[in-house]
């Protein structure tokens, strides 16, 4: 659009409270649902995290096969029925009376959540930008992070108040409605029938120089540059969650219970900047896995300011979450960016949408196995050092995986 605003700041504006709801909801929401599900039944904590795994699960089957079910019925459908599976599997979770029916809840809610999770962020906006795509992408992620600091203690508190099952009930129906509303009116445009081009210009300025070749079918399983990206951001992302959600309970004895709550904030803080001064800052010719490999790195290092804070070191401990944190949202930032420069434009929707679903499913057991490290690993006053080296060998795992597809993508542009 030539006049005005260009109409594709509101479609991210759109795809920003889309994930805020969508995180909220169906990332931050379930590791609360498992307290109150397990203070009404007494089920086994085995049980009920078996169900947090299965609602992953199923998230990344959907997130798998998004790009067919957008081409069959549209975004504003798919996402309009992510709403509706989303709500009605979180009032399944309050509402259920034995262990089959909380399965078939999180059936539900863990198909719906990924309609508003990174993979739909990215189908919403990417046909609106190109040149400016990092920082479009960077303002919609950002409100994965939102939905964190908002919906964590939403949640806890409206629980508390209400009740779980008319919290449920409450919260969920006001996401039908604004979720209809914006898939009704902001997602219900293309970029044709607003006239306008990518970036809002006159013509598409692309990113990359070289049109890559299309990967039909099982060709895309043979690339070196698609297994390596999809390696890479499993094993990053892994790492991410499986620190993170052990993280409270390693702060505790340092921290005490009333900062320590503040203190893990942090995290979503720092990954709103960090990917931010990405979006907006970072040159559209630098190689983009890289830049993955040097937020890993970051990452790294934050882990090993946490092995030398000794779980009693305060400003160290500080200092190791703000690191950690200032990578945390570019695990899921920079893959599709990487994609979008690597892989011919028909194929990305596809290309993000399988590494999404692959790491998604990744992580799902990444609070479990973490778990089991820091039973098997000796830890000392609450500090754990072998968990913060197994999560940095696995970031190093990360790097390893995008650089090699770096050499790749730079021997096949010398042919």
């Amino acid at each position: 659009m030539r006049n005005g605003t260009f109409y594709g700041w509101r479609v991210v504006a759109a795809a920003f409270g889309l994930a805020v709801l969508g995180l909220g909801f169906g990332f931050y929401g379930p590791p609360i649902f498992l307290s109150a599900v397990r203070e009404a039944h007494g089920w086994s904590l085995a049980l009920v995290s078996t169900a947090v795994t299965v609602h992953f699960l199923v998230g990344s089957i959907v997130t798998a096969n998004l790009p067919t079910l957008y081409r069959r019925f549209g975004i504003p459908a798919v996402t309009k029925a992510g709403a509706l599976s989303l709500a009605v599997g979180v009032l399944g979770w309050a509402i259920a009376a034995t262990p089959w029916q909380l399965f078939g809840a999180t059936l539900l809610s863990g198909a719906g959540w990924v309609t508003m999770g990174v993979a739909a962020v990215n189908a919403i906006v990417s046909p609106w930008f190109v040149r400016r795509r990092p920082a479009a992408l960077a303002i919609a992620y950002n409100g994965a992070n939102v939905g964190g600091i908002i919906f964590s203690p939403l949640w806890a508190a409206a629980i508390a108040v209400l009740g779980f099952a008319v919290a449920a009930a409450a919260i969920g129906l006001i996401l039908i409605v604004v979720v209809w509303l914006l898939a009704s009116t902001v997602l219900s445009r293309t970029p044709e029938q607003t006239g306008s081009m990518p970036d809002g210009a006159l013509a598409a300025e692309t990113v990359s120089a070289k049109a890559a070749r299309p990967l039909p079918g099982s060709l895309l399983w043979r690339d070196r540059k698609f297994l390596t990206l999809a390696a890479g951001m499993s094993l990053g992302l892994f790492a991410q969650i499986g620190l993170t959600a052990h993280l409270f309970s390693l702060l505790l004895p340092a921290l005490g219970a009333q900062w320590t709550g503040p203190v893990v904030g942090l995290i979503g803080l720092m990954a709103i900047a960090g990917r931010t001064l990405l979006g907006w800052l970072m040159p559209g010719s630098i190689d983009r896995r890289l830049v993955a490999c040097a937020s890993y790195a970051v990452q790294i290092t934050g882990s090993i300011i946490f092995i030398a804070a000794a779980g009693t070191n305060v400003p160290l401990l500080i200092l190791g979450v703000v690191l950690f944190g200032l990578g945390f949202g570019n695990g899921t930032f920079l893959p599709p960016l990487i994609a979008q420069v690597e892989f011919a434009p028909e194929e990305v929707p596809r290309v993000v949408a399988l590494i999404v679903a692959m790491s998604q499913g990744a992580y799902s057991f990444a609070p479990a196995v973490f778990g089991l490290i820091r039973e098997w690993l000796p830890a000392g006053t609450g500090a754990t050092p072998g968990f913060y080296v197994a999560a940095a060998l696995v970031q190093g795992l990360a790097i390893c995986a995008f650089w090699a597809g770096r050499q790749s993508r730079r021997r096949a542009d010398a042919a």
